[in-house]
């Protein structure tokens, strides 16, 4: 399931991390790859709207782990960026996200590599302003 996106704005960004909520199922793994700034938040925001989360959503990048629970399913988003050791995730149980009714969402999967299932589902996020500052291009595998 190999496919690419082009965004051409934070609102395309956006609707196609929706649509992506829209069809998630419980027990999903999403890797999400990208530089500082190319809109990983934004594309997560959408996820979480597709899922029928209301509440505000940010990165959470000083606590690891932010949970929601009002949507359709519950929605665990994780941001690894300042994890120093792998062991880390242990101390937060997520096992208990990866492998239960939820789906999650991870922010700079490739981090923690060693601890991820097979056969999570892996988006990338880059940047080319050959193409214009706002675009982006999104991929999306069962690879990282």
């Amino acid at each position: 399931m190999d496919e690419i996106i082009e965004s051409r704005s934070a609102a395309d960004t956006f609707a196609y991390g929706k649509a992506l909520g829209k069809k998630a199922v419980p027990g999903e793994v999403y890797t999400l790859v990208g530089d500082l700034g190319v809109g990983k938040t934004v594309f997560t925001q959408g996820f979480a709207a597709g899922l029928g989360i209301l509440e505000p959503v940010s990165s959470p990048t000083f606590t690891i782990l932010q949970s929601y629970e009002a949507g359709r399913l519950p929605l665990y988003h994780f941001d690894v960026y300042r994890i120093g050791d792998v062991e880390e995730m242990e101390e937060i149980g997520y096992e208990d996200c990866f492998y239960g009714e939820g789906v999650c969402l991870i922010e700079w999967a490739d981090l923690i590599r060693e601890i991820l299932p097979e056969d999570c589902i892996h988006i990338a996020i880059e940047k080319d302003l050959s193409k214009g500052f706002d675009y982006r291009r999104i991929s999306i595998g069962r690879y990282m």
